[in-house]
C-alpha cells in the first residue's frame, strides 16, 4: 500500500486518506468528531498508531491538517442571512428541493412533472428534465459527486439524469406504485428507492438494471436512508416499523418495532451506529443500528414528529413537529437541550448547519426560522412566501440557504 495524498473533510471534521493497492486507487477516512483545540500532539500521536499508511516522516503534514480542521471548527458563525432572489420555479407547487455538494447548483421538483436544475448564484435555469408522466416528488444529486440527478415520480418510474447535458440515462421501471424517496449510495453506484407498493428497490447506477427488491413492509415505504459506508440501508413505513438491510445480500437484518404510528423519516448517524426514527405517534425512537434494539424513545412533543435529523457530528438530533416546535435531544444522554418554540404553525422540514451550530426550520406558517443550538435562541426569521414552506437546507459552507414553498417559489438566501 503507498499513500498517495490527503483530502481535507470540514464537516464532519476528518482527514481523507488517498492510497493505491494492487494497482488500485482507494480511500479511507479518519473521523475526528471529536476535534477540540487541546492536544494536537497527542491527537498525532493516536492517528500514527492506529493508521499504518501515516508514517514519521508524514506526522507533520497530519499535524498541519489537524491544526486547520480546529481553526475551521473555532470560527464563530455569526453569519446573517439575506434575502438574495426568488425563483418562480414552476407552473404548478414544488414538491422537493436539493444542493448538490458544493451549493452552486440546486434541484427543484414539481407537480408539473419535471426537475429542474439551478445556477445558486445566478437563479438561472440550466435545465429542465423532462420525461416523466406524473408528479416528480423525490429528488437528489449524488453527493459528493454531484455529475448524476435521480428523480422519482408519481408514475411509478425513477430516472437517471447527467447532471452536467440532462439527458437520461435510464429509467428505472419496476415499482407497481407511486415513488415517494430515493437516495444514492456514498459510492454513486447503486440507487434505492421507496414506493407506496410497500417496496424498497435497488438500482445499479452503470447498467440501469435492477438489483433487488427489498420486500418486507405491508404498506407505503415513506422515508429510507444509506449509512456512510454504504453497506446497510435502513427503510421507514406506514405500517409504524423501520427495517435495516444488508446491502451486498439483499437481506433484511432487523425490524424495529415500538413506535404506534406511521414512520415520517429515518437516519443514520455519522458513524453509523445509531438510527433515529420519526413517527406521527408524537416520538422520536434511537435504535442501536448494530443489534437493532431501541436505546431511547424522545418524547414531549404533543403531535406528529415530521421531521428527525442528526448533526453531522452525530451527536444532536433535532426534531420538528406538527405542534410547532422543534427540539434539540443529546444523542448520547437523550436529554432534550432545547425546545424551539415560535412558528405559528407545523414545522415540515429541519436541518442543521454543517457546523452544527445553528438549526433551520420550515413551517406551514410560511416562514422558515434560524435558530441556535446551544440556546434555543430564534436568531432570524426568513420571511416572504406566501404560502406554507415545505423544505429548506443548507449548501456545504453553511453561508446559503434554500426556502420551497406550495407559493410555487423557492428563495435563495445569502
Amino acid at each position: 500500500m503507498r499513500l498517495k495524498r490527503f483530502l481535507l473533510r470540514y464537516y464532519p471534521p476528518g482527514i481523507i486518506l488517498e492510497y493505491e493497492r494492487g494497482g488500485y486507487s482507494r480511500t479511507k477516512s479518519i473521523d475526528l468528531l471529536d476535534l477540540t483545540p487541546e492536544c494536537v500532539n497527542e491527537l498525532v500521536s493516536e492517528i500514527r498508531q492506529s493508521e499504518p499508511l501515516i508514517t514519521e516522516s508524514r506526522a507533520e503534514q497530519v499535524k498541519e491538517l489537524v491544526l486547520r480542521l480546529q481553526q475551521k471548527q473555532g470560527q464563530q458563525d455569526h453569519h446573517r442571512f439575506c434575502f438574495c432572489k426568488e425563483l418562480k420555479a414552476h407552473i404548478l407547487p414544488l414538491t422537493n428541493i436539493a444542493f448538490d455538494k458544493s451549493g452552486s447548483r440546486f434541484i427543484t421538483g414539481s407537480y408539473d412533472r419535471t426537475c429542474r436544475v439551478w445556477d445558486t448564484a445566478s437563479g438561472a435555469e440550466l435545465h429542465t428534465l423532462e420525461g416523466h408522466r406524473n408528479v416528480v416528488y423525490a429528488i437528489t444529486f449524488n453527493n459528493p459527486y454531484g455529475d448524476k440527478i435521480a428523480t422519482g415520480s408519481f408514475d411509478k418510474t425513477c430516472k437517471l439524469w447527467c447532471a452536467e447535458t440532462g439527458k437520461c440515462f435510464h429509467t428505472f421501471c419496476g415499482h407497481r406504485a407511486e415513488i415517494v424517496c430515493l437516495a444514492f449510495n456514498p459510492q454513486s453506484t447503486l440507487v434505492a428507492t421507496g414506493s407506496m407498493d410497500a417496496t424498497a428497490k435497488l438500482w445499479d447506477v452503470e447498467s440501469g438494471e435492477e438489483v433487488a427488491t427489498l420486500t418486507g413492509h405491508t404498506v407505503d415505504v415513506l422515508s429510507l436512508c444509506f449509512n456512510t459506508v454504504g453497506n446497510h440501508l435502513v427503510t421507514g413505513s406506514f405500517d409504524y416499523t423501520v427495517a435495516i438491510w444488508d446491502v451486498a445480500s439483499k437481506r433484511r437484518i432487523h425490524t424495529l418495532i415500538g413506535h404506534m404510528g406511521e414512520i415520517s423519516n429515518v437516519q443514520f448517524n455519522w458513524d453509523c451506529s445509531l438510527i433515529a426514527s420519526g413517527s406521527t405517534d408524537k416520538t422520536c425512537k434511537l435504535w442501536d443500528a448494530v443489534s437493532g434494539k431501541c436505546v431511547a424513545t424522545l418524547v414531549g412533543h404533543t403531535k406528529e414528529v415530521l421531521d428527525v435529523c442528526f448533526d453531522l457530528s452525530g451527536q444532536l438530533i433535532a426534531t420538528a413537529s406538527a405542534d410547532g416546535s422543534a427540539k434539540i435531544f443529546n444523542a448520547a444522554t437523550h436529554q432534550c437541550l432545547v425546545t424551539l418554540k415560535g412558528h405559528g404553525g407545523e414545522i415540515s422540514k429541519i436541518c442543521f448547519s454543517p457546523q452544527g451550530s445553528r438549526v433551520l426550520t420550515a413551517s406551514s406558517d410560511k416562514t422558515a426560522r434560524l435558530w441556535d443550538v446551544q440556546t434555543g435562541a430564534c436568531l432570524q426569521i426568513l420571511e416572504g412566501h406566501t404560502d406554507e414552506i415545505f423544505s429548506c437546507a443548507f449548501n456545504y459552507e453553511g453561508d446559503t440557504i434554500i426556502t420551497g414553498s406550495k407559493d410555487n417559489t423557492c428563495r435563495i438566501w445569502y
